[in-house]
């Protein structure tokens, strides 16, 4: 069973903290009107995305699997326009958006259930390492929580690295 790749939309896909004036190279700019964005009146989201990113993803050892508060509309809004295929998501209970206590990132302890074990690399731009001793007290299986730079988003280092970690843990994942 190959590992999970839990993938956060805001931060690694698109890059919203960079210079809103400069798209970043291979980026190409999308208008989104998902559901908080509903109002008539109000400026559409600006979401900027890479198509390499899509089969630069899926050429990874992963199953991928959308990690995003933009939850299901991630296959709506996010993947047709990199060429993923409808994708699993993980689904926040209502209320699920608050920081719990010692610092660990709301979606932490939601992904480590919803994992159940099974490894998995997490990207994504708020992951700490008290989301990474979160996980490894609390997840029985090899994870890497790597986070991305949302001034840059997924750069070619960080596919390399999660290529690499899959690597290193295919001997543990075959002998379960």
């Amino acid at each position: 069973m190959r590992p999970l790749l839990l993938i956060d939309v805001d931060g690694p896909l698109n890059p919203y903290a960079a210079a809103p004036t400069r798209r970043p190279d291979g980026y190409r700019t999308h208008r989104m009107r998902p559901a908080g964005w509903e109002n008539p009146w109000e400026k559409p989201l600006r979401v900027w995305l890479n198509p390499a990113h899509g089969p630069a993803l899926q050429a990874l050892p992963f199953d991928l699997v959308w990690c995003t508060t933009w939850q299901a509309e991630a296959n709506e809004w996010i993947g047709p326009h990199l060429g993923l295929p409808h994708l699993p998501v993980i689904t926040w209970p209502d209320g699920a958006r608050h920081e719990p206590r010692d610092g660990v990132f709301w979606k932490t302890g939601h992904v480590v259930d919803w994992a159940a074990g099974r490894p998995f690399a997490w990207i994504d731009d708020d992951v700490t390492d008290r989301d990474r001793a979160y996980v490894a007290a609390h997840h029985d299986g090899p994870a890497l929580l790597h986070h991305v730079s949302p001034r840059l988003g997924l750069l070619d280092p960080d596919f390399r690295a999660l290529a690499d970690w899959a690597a290193d843990i295919g001997g543990q994942v075959a002998q379960r």
